[in-house]
């Protein structure tokens, strides 16, 4: 979701086109062995508005531990004054949220009680992060080091030799809109707060996180405050707490926060299941953690920077979604109720708009385990609370973004095979939400046009009309709106036949054409339709309005399901490439691929999505236009635009395309380098392209991929040999642009063979991607 961010694109220190691939040299250099914890960079995204954190967690964790800079979404590399190290941060979103509990070790008196006020000074060259660990020495003498666990964030300050060493830990302020907040001590070493707040890109409903800091050794001395008035010797304030010790012989003190939705029982629960250790076991055992997930994904060949880049990718795309139960599994349901999760784990945080199309087909793959409770969850979010959600943050409903991105998430994880035993459960839930919209009293919008849409076929453009509840409107983009209900009711119409539910199938298939309405001749584009059903905005596609995020040159691509009926409609395939063409800006792509992307694609404002006639490989509602040349005859062209727009991922803090919105953008990264994407988001086909490694070993759970696992392979593969010559499946020639998940699920090989010049593979009638019907 990008639709608050306006922000330049730094320039500075593109990536050379050819770096993108592995020279022989590189090659013959690479190291197999050492820690790929080690290659990732915890700072990639975290300027120019890519919103990631640079803190500590472990993957999926309910805590994120890191330091607040001032920025909307916590941390901005080009600030250099820390607010605190607080609890809650969701990676690449583009609006303020989290931040809950900010925590600042300090000496002396404690007189101020606003983190923009006491705020510590800090250098980058004092500064370190890796996964699950992060490092600062701070102005003040202090040094803060943070690790975590699954439901805890633990600390460790080195402090100078003082008999006043502070640890503030400020319940009144966050990143969200504050409600309300208490502190409590409860002794002489532990603490308790509990803090309720709102707001996300608009205002949403309440949510409450309770925490409890365990410290290992006692406080000389603590005190409370309420606004700026501070109470030495308080135990009970509404604004927050500082609690001091001597440390003028042992000069370390940790401390370890757990949180719960759920109450401060729960809070107290996730505490004990932590284990304590110290801060030294805490962070092996984190690092190990990443080593093990990392590790599914082996590659070889590529230069120390694409490695990096790749890695570094790879560890934010299992940064969400996160725990939401505690350990005795308990959870806030979408009701306001306590809930027990039996036999699997709850988890929350839900950027469907965005991870439709890229995480959650990568999780289903990588941790299918997480990938399945993942379902089962916002599956739960509708057996709980009436309706399956949009966009979740906590137990919260935002609204934010539109169309039915939920169903190709559920869909993508019936595909794949996570929801056995949970199929009718999940389709029930999938029926009512395409075929309704919840009651009044529902926070949620679902699908708000929906009767519009079954009725004529599209959603209305209504710009001005009043939000019925907080967040989006569906009206406010419904041309946009109308290809996103389409797409979602064509892969409900495959679940629906996979169940035995033909006439469900044949209704959604038939409305999955309702993309058809929104076609205007005149133009040659699709086109928003208002209320009275006529054509509305102006002509010029590059100009359009209802589309959210874009304009009509950038949505015309997203009918995955029925890419020869959309292209029938353009004019034929010779017209669908020559528009394919000027939206790539092909010409001056192959002249200059990284000046192209980084000049042409992103114009100016790197979030400016409107007026605009070419590919924006930021946002997601391009992600899978590289891959419609598969269906027009010119595969090689497709590894020409996706090699470009990965030339836009670095390994320095700029290294982000735009917001990674929960790992959607990094998902894109490590799909696209494999050389596997999905191609009809919701289904189970991968288009194929040219990887950048010269191999990829993946090693998958048999539980769900009974193979266990698969290599791709692309000796050779560079910057001038990036064209497909022949793909060989378990040794048998696959002239197909695409693989399916059942076929994945038994190979051991995909081998690419590479060449310098585009060849005939993928080029026949009988090559291009199904048609979902």
């Amino acid at each position: 979701m990008r639709g608050t961010r306006r922000t330049r694109l730094c320039l500075a220190g593109v990536m050379a086109a050819s770096a993108l691939i592995a020279t022989p040299a590189a090659r013959a250099a690479e190291r197999t062995d050492g820690h790929l914890t080690d290659l990732v960079n915890p700072f990639i995204g975290s300027q120019n508005e890519g919103n990631t954190f640079p803190g500590a967690t472990v993957p999926f964790g309910m805590v994120q531990l890191s330091p607040d800079t001032g920025h909307s979404t916590g941390y901005d590399y080009t600030q250099n004054r820390v607010r605190g190290f607080s609890l809650v941060h969701l990676s690449g979103v583009g609006c303020r949220i989290g931040g809950d509990l900010p925590v600042l070790p300090t000496t002396g008196e404690v007189t101020r009680t606003d983190y923009t006020r006491y705020a510590a000074g800090f250098s980058h060259a004092d500064e370190q992060a890796s996964p699950g660990y992060y490092g600062v020495g701070l102005d003040s003498g202090i040094r803060a080091e943070l690790t975590a666990t699954r439901r805890t964030g633990v600390q460790r300050y080195t402090f100078p030799a003082t008999d006043r060493a502070n640890v503030l830990l400020n319940a009144a302020q966050a990143l969200h809109k504050p409600g309300s907040s208490s502190v409590e001590i409860l002794d002489d070493h532990t603490v308790r707060t509990e803090i309720t707040g709102h707001g996300f890109c608009r205002d949403t409903g309440p949510y409450t996180v309770y925490t409890i800091t365990r410290f290992n050794r006692p406080f000389t001395a603590y005190g409370t405050w309420d606004g700026a008035a501070v109470t030495p010797g308080s135990r009970a304030g509404r604004g927050g707490a500082y609690v001091r010790f001597d440390t003028t012989k042992d000069r370390t003190v940790e401390a370890t926060t757990a949180l719960s939705y759920v109450d401060a029982r729960g809070a107290a629960v996730n505490l004990r299941a932590a284990g304590g250790g110290s801060f030294d076991a805490v962070r092996r055992r984190a690092r190990e953690e990443w080593e093990r997930r990392l590790a599914t994904v082996r590659v070889r060949g590529g230069d120390p920077a694409l490695r990096r880049t790749f890695y570094s990718s790879l560890y934010r795309s299992f940064l969400a979604p996160n725990i939401g139960s505690d350990a005795d599994g308990r959870y806030l349901g979408w009701d306001r109720r306590v809930h027990r999760a039996e036999r699997f784990t709850y988890y929350q945080n839900w950027s469907l708009w965005d991870t439709y199309r890229t995480q959650a087909q990568l999780l289903a793959l990588l941790a299918p385990r997480e990938a399945r409770d993942m379902a089962l969850s916002v599956v739960k979010v509708d057996e709980d609370g009436g309706w399956l959600p949009k966009w979740g943050y906590g137990p919260v409903e935002t609204n934010c973004m539109s169309g039915d991105p939920v169903t190709p998430f559920l869909t993508t994880a019936y595909q794949t095979g996570l929801l056995k035993g949970f199929e009718e459960r999940a389709y029930r839930a999938l029926r009512k939400n395409a075929d309704g919209v919840p009651p009044a009293g529902y926070p949620g919008i679902g699908r708000e046009a929906n009767a519009e849409y079954i009725a004529h076929g599209y959603a209305p453009f209504v710009k001005d009309r009043p939000l019925s509840k907080l967040g989006d409107s569906d009206y406010h983009h419904g041309a946009s709106v109308t290809l996103e209900y389409a797409l979602a009711d064509a892969v409900l119409a495959q679940m629906a036949r996979g169940l035995g539910h033909e006439a469900d199938a044949a209704r959604y298939a038939a409305r999955s054409r309702n993309y058809r309405t929104l076609f205007d001749p005149s133009t040659g584009f699709f086109r928003a339709r208002d209320a009275s059903g006529a054509f509305t905005g102006p002509a010029d596609p590059a100009r359009s309005t209802g589309f959210h995020e874009g304009t009509a040159w950038q949505y015309q691509w997203l009918v995955p399901q029925d890419l020869p009926g959309m292209i029938g409609l353009i004019g034929g395939t010779r017209a669908a490439n020559e528009r394919l063409d000027t939206f790539f800006a092909y010409d001056r792509l192959l002249a200059d691929p990284a000046r192209t992307a980084r000049e042409v694609w992103v114009h100016g404002d790197a979030y400016d999505y409107y007026n605009a006639d070419k590919y924006n490989p930021m946002n997601e509602p391009d992600l899978v236009a590289p891959y419609t040349y598969l269906a027009t005859g010119q595969p090689w062209k497709t590894t020409d635009v996706v090699h470009a727009a990965l030339t836009l991922f670095t390994d320095g803090p700029t290294g982000m395309t735009g917001n990674d919105d929960l790992g959607t953008m990094s998902a894109w990264n490590v799909l696209s380098s494999i050389g596997l994407f999905p191609i009809q988001p919701g289904f189970n086909t991968w288009g194929l392209s040219t990887p950048v490694f010269d191999r990829v070993d993946l090693t998958l759970d048999r539980r769900f991929w009974p193979g266990g696992g698969f290599t791709v392979t692309a000796p050779g593969t560079s910057a001038t040999d990036r064209y497909v010559q022949s793909v060989r499946t378990d040794g048998r020639p696959h002239a197909r642009t695409y693989l399916t998940t059942d076929a994945l699920r038994s190979l051991r090989t995909v081998a690419f063979t590479v060449g310098p010049r585009p060849s005939e593979w993928g080029t026949s009638p009988q090559a291009v991607p199904p048609v979902l019907r």
